[in-house]
């Protein structure tokens, strides 16, 4: 709908990727613009990368993974079967979206979600893991995770503020790690982006 007659739209893709059958990728929408798909990826059977997406490097998107226009995929994702990402979501590094999901809104780095729409479940561990990320930091990110989205008394703290704590923890505040996972959250409440999948309160009933 936002193409113009005449204009010279962009399609980039990088090196090393595997595109299978009947995938379909549009090329951006305005001539100042482009959608990217980066390097090493593998776009398995029947997905769809609408007009101003920006795909990162080193993604695996299952069979009919869906993702409309100006979607953010950064690198290291994984995606299940007939996953749906609405538009303008940002999907963080090395996160894992389960199979069927739809996607409203954003998918912080390292996370794990699923579900329509989808809430987070907690930590990609497995990805970690097979991404090399040390046992130390797979630890403090659970912690961080854990203090974030899983407080013990839920009534103490808003979410801003369990925020605010983690940034300050000296453990915790000084592993890079957790400061890009905490960067990532921060960024999905800027102006225009639609906020982190909805999380699940922990309850001691």
């Amino acid at each position: 709908m936002k193409y113009k007659l005449g204009d010279e739209c962009f399609l980039d893709v990088g090196d090393n990727n595997e595109i299978r059958e009947f995938t379909s990728i549009h090329r951006s929408s305005k001539s100042r613009d482009r959608t990217v798909i980066g390097d090493n990826n593998l776009i398995m059977g029947s997905c769809h990368i609408a007009h101003d997406c920006k795909i990162g490097n080193n993604n695996i998107f299952a069979n009919t993974t869906l993702l409309a226009g100006h979607v953010i995929v950064e690198d290291y994702v994984h995606t299940g079967g007939a996953t749906v990402v609405h538009q303008f979501c940002y999907i963080g590094s090395f996160s894992f979206i389960g199979g069927g999901s739809v996607v409203s809104q954003d998918v912080p780095k390292y996370m794990m979600v699923s579900g329509d729409r989808a809430e987070l479940r907690g930590l990609n561990f497995e990805g970690l893991r097979r991404c090399g990320f040390q046992v130390t930091e797979i630890k403090s990110l659970r912690t961080a995770y854990r203090k974030i989205f899983m407080p013990s008394n839920t009534n103490s703290m808003g979410f801003d503020e369990r925020l605010s704590e983690v940034e300050h923890n000296e453990d915790l505040g000084s592993i890079p790690a957790v400061c890009s996972m905490l960067q990532s959250i921060r960024d999905s409440f800027t102006e225009n982006r639609r906020g982190v999948c909805k999380f699940r309160q922990w309850s001691s009933s």
